[in-house]
């Protein structure tokens, strides 16, 4: 009984580890594309490095319209 109870117990929390690394993955995804991309942008133009930004900007427009559709 013992050992049922331990397998069981793993089956559902190893469940619950995996939701959690999903939902903290999809969170840092959503941090890095909605606050930081944009940020990291703006801070590349000021320090004179739009070279840089642009095509970065023309990668991203672009990826963001093909997965849209």
């Amino acid at each position: 009984m013992t050992i049922l109870f331990y397998i069981l117990f793993f089956a559902v929390f190893g469940r619950m580890i995996g939701f959690a690394f999903r939902a903290t993955w999809s969170l840092f995804k959503v941090l890095m594309f909605i606050v930081f991309l944009p940020l990291i942008l703006v801070g590349f133009v000021f320090g004179g490095l739009l070279y840089i930004a642009f095509p970065i900007l023309i990668v991203v427009g672009i990826v963001s319209l093909i997965s849209n559709a």
